[in-house]
């Protein structure tokens, strides 16, 4: 690819209380990327707010560095906020407590080459343990139980999923899409406020009539623990909250009402069950509060 000619992509992320992360992914494509780029930084709500020391680090030396101070209106209300001052042919949404180690961007470009490929994700492998795959593309999810599975998670990298394939959905962590992609479809919905926003916008889409991919040439290090733990009240509150609303805005027919009958009368009250058995009341409430409220949540 001509130099002259590459396109320029606008990376987006998204910060909230996370200022030493967010700087070092950040330096890590300053350090390691050869193409355009802009980096465009949303403090969303952090407290206190960290927009204007992360403007004074990086802002008045290189003007490739932008910094939106945002409310904390979510995932996707926070990377809609930085999509507003993106001028990127290009849009890479990627968690700021990520980094990389070689560049990345042009290959997934690359990737989008073909003009049926809406969007791409890279793939993710844990910080703490730099040869464990994290990611390697996702499985459908099931119709009625919405269940399905994160290829290669926790699985050693010893080069099976070197092979670039399709996936059902990309992965929020790191995720590029085309400009005219966003253009047709439109942004991530704000409605879920946390969680399954970009499985919902894969769905989106996918029925727009473009593909998904995975692109293991390209990886991306995240700082997200291998050791499965605990939730917090309010991250079950979310999650619940967020799969009835999945359900209800992206099915149809007999299948929405099974699938939102068996979250309502199985999953959410066996969930809430197993937690009360554990001595965990507060976990037990917020699934069946978040599934209540997903009931009744507004839909856009």
């Amino acid at each position: 690819m001509d130099k002259s000619l590459k396109p320029l992509v606008s990376i987006i992320t998204v910060n909230h209380n996370g200022f030493d992360d967010t700087c070092e992914m950040i330096g890590s494509f300053l350090a390691h990327e050869t193409i355009p780029f802009e980096i465009i930084v949303v403090d969303n709500g952090s407290n206190p707010p960290q927009a204007e020391e992360i403007k004074s680090r990086y802002t008045r030396e290189d003007n490739r560095i932008k910094v939106v101070q945002n409310i904390n209106n979510g995932f996707a209300g926070g990377n809609n906020a930085g999509l507003k001052v993106a001028t990127g042919d290009y849009l890479f949404f990627i968690n700021n407590d990520t980094y990389i180690t070689q560049p990345i961007l042009e290959t997934l470009i690359r990737r989008l080459g073909d003009p049926q490929n809406g969007g791409v994700s890279p793939m993710l492998k844990y910080d703490s343990a730099k040869d464990v795959i994290q990611f390697a593309g996702f499985t459908p999810l099931t119709p009625v139980t919405l269940r399905n599975r994160m290829i290669g998670e926790r699985e050693p990298d010893r080069g099976q999923y070197s092979t670039p394939n399709e996936t059902a959905y990309l992965h929020g962590a790191a995720m590029m899409i085309r400009r005219e992609v966003l253009q047709q479809v439109g942004p991530m919905t704000e409605a879920f406020f946390l969680f399954y926003e970009e499985v919902d916008w894969s769905v989106q889409i996918k029925k727009a009539g473009y593909r998904l991919w995975y692109e293991p040439a390209a990886v991306v290090y995240h700082k997200e623990s291998m050791t499965a733990r605990r939730g917090t009240p309010m991250r079950e509150f979310y999650l619940s909250r967020a799969r009835m609303l999945f359900a209800r805005r992206n099915l149809r027919g007999v299948l929405k009402y099974l699938s939102c009958t068996y979250i309502c009368l199985l999953a959410a009250p066996k969930k809430a069950a197993t937690y009360l058995l554990h001595g965990q009341a507060a976990l037990a409430k917020a699934a069946i509060y978040g599934t209540y409220k997903g009931i009744y949540a507004k839909k856009k």
